[in-house]
């Protein structure tokens, strides 16, 4: 069956449709994607702005356009941290689904996080036995560790690139200043959460989803030996935080000259670098893999699984 999955997130709204069936590979087979960058458009109150709703239905409109014409079986329309948070996003959801005829999903921080990591389990395989994932969208982190297809403890921390970016990083480029108050906050905000993975044994594996980090991955990180290489992408800490000072000098509109950096990630990208580093330095991580799936992957594997 094709199924189109349309993620509408923090920074973009993606649609994604691939071919596929239960106990298979899912194969991609076109994607659309409009850059929204929701949190610009958040007012003091937290709610979005009219200038926002407009930018999420003209988006979504293009979107549904676009997975027509792929000839879809299915429509998986949902929506992640930005509009669950908003304190209008039951508004902003009903004028979604009143002039574009879309019903977005909203996703609970634990399901994007549980979606995640069954994408992440299902892409290494059970013999990479206990994985600790890290996934950085751009409202939250989320932090997972597990042996099975459901992580054993799942966390969804409010340290996405996005948002991040918005509340401490306003400049282009950031002050130094700005930069070391964001690691400050990251770091205080993690020191929290590493309690709740005390008790788990030592990870097997730690992996990285999510665009963010597969963007940083390609700049600081390398590719792995060995079979299907040309996607085993792996990033060090020392090379992530050599990257980020000087990642973080260069104004946003010359990131994408860099390899890696795409014009959707590059007013993000430093954000992500230092929230990355901090969480990589809080669980005592030195490198970690790169995944290809996430939160969409982990969306078609459940819906597959469920069906007859």
């Amino acid at each position: 069956m094709r199924l189109g999955v349309l993620d509408v997130g923090s920074n973009t709204v993606h649609l994604l449709v691939v071919d596929a069936h239960r106990g298979a590979r899912p194969i991609p087979q076109t994607s659309h994607k409009s850059v929204l960058r929701l949190m610009r458009y958040l007012d003091g109150e937290g709610a979005i702005s009219e200038e926002g709703i407009a930018a999420i239905i003209g988006a979504v409109v293009a979107a549904a356009a676009a997975a027509r014409e792929a000839d879809i079986d299915e429509f998986l329309p949902f929506a992640t941290s930005a509009i669950r948070e908003a304190a209008n996003g039951e508004e902003v959801l009903a004028r979604v689904a009143r002039e574009t005829g879309v019903e977005l999903q909203v996703l609970p921080g634990e399901d994007e996080a549980n979606l995640t990591f069954l994408a992440v389990r299902r892409w290494y395989g059970w013999s990479a036995d206990n994985l600790l994932l890290f996934d950085i969208g751009g409202g939250s982190l989320e932090l997972t560790q597990g042996v099975d297809e459901i992580p054993d403890v799942a966390r969804s921390v409010p340290l996405g690139a996005g948002r991040s970016t918005v509340e401490f990083l306003p400049d282009d480029p950031p002050s130094e200043q700005q930069v070391a108050r964001l690691r400050a906050h990251a770091r205080d905000l993690l020191a929290g959460e590493v309690g709740a993975f005390r008790d788990l044994p030592a990870p097997d594996h730690v992996v990285g989803s999510s665009k963010t980090i597969r963007s940083l991955a390609r700049l600081a990180g390398h590719v792995a030996d060995g079979v299907g290489s040309s996607e085993r992408y792996v990033l060090t800490r020392r090379g992530l935080d050599d990257w980020t000072p000087r990642l973080a000098k260069i104004p946003a509109d010359a990131r994408p000259a860099l390899p890696g950096i795409t014009a959707d990630r590059t007013f993000q990208i430093v954000a992500g670098a230092v929230v990355l580093s901090e969480a990589m330095r809080a669980f005592g991580v030195r490198e970690l893999e790169v995944s290809p799936w996430a939160l969409r992957e982990g969306l078609i594997l459940r819906r597959l699984d469920l069906m007859d």
